[in-house]
């Protein structure tokens, strides 16, 4: 059960974290001998990663200029290599961006700074003409789709 501790990590990282958790549906094929079951699931349960909860840890602050590159030792002994992007760098040129990806995918380090941005592309709110309100802060009538959407949604799935 990875879920547990990759929660408890999460929980306990001061920044963003994006977990991906995927879970059999609690509506449909709750049989047992239905391939997409907790029962099927269960029994086929594989493990992608050794994983366990990460303790906090004092934070590891590095300085170094812009250009340059610096080898970090993380709390295990491990080392990473950090790259700082040139000043003059320009994160709008696209080819500049996959050259430098491909630049330090070969030379093992991991680019620090804004490596790419399409200042044309819209928002992820203008695309999919998302509300200003947090959703936690929306009324059901606005969340909840309506019985005649849930019937199309079924009977494309179905």
């Amino acid at each position: 059960m990875q879920a547990k501790e990759l929660i408890k990590a999460a929980l306990s990282h001061d920044g963003i974290a994006v977990l991906d958790i995927i879970s059999p549906c609690v509506t449909f094929n709750n049989r047992d001998d239905a391939i997409h079951s907790y029962a099927w699931g269960r029994e086929h349960e594989v493990a992608l990663h050794e994983l366990s909860y990460v303790p906090p840890a004092e934070e590891i602050l590095v300085e170094y200029e812009a250009g340059e590159a610096t080898e970090v030792t993380m709390h295990d002994g491990s080392k990473v290599v950090l790259q700082k992007l040139d000043r003059d760098y320009d994160p709008t040129d696209r080819s500049s961006a996959m050259r430098i990806l491909e630049e330090a995918n070969a030379c093992n380090c991991l680019l620090t700074g804004l490596i790419y941005i399409d200042e044309d592309q819209p928002s992820m709110r203008d695309i999919y003409n998302l509300t200003d309100v947090a959703l936690n802060r929306l009324p059901e009538e606005r969340i909840r789709p309506g019985r005649d959407t849930i019937g199309k949604i079924n009977e494309m799935m179905f």
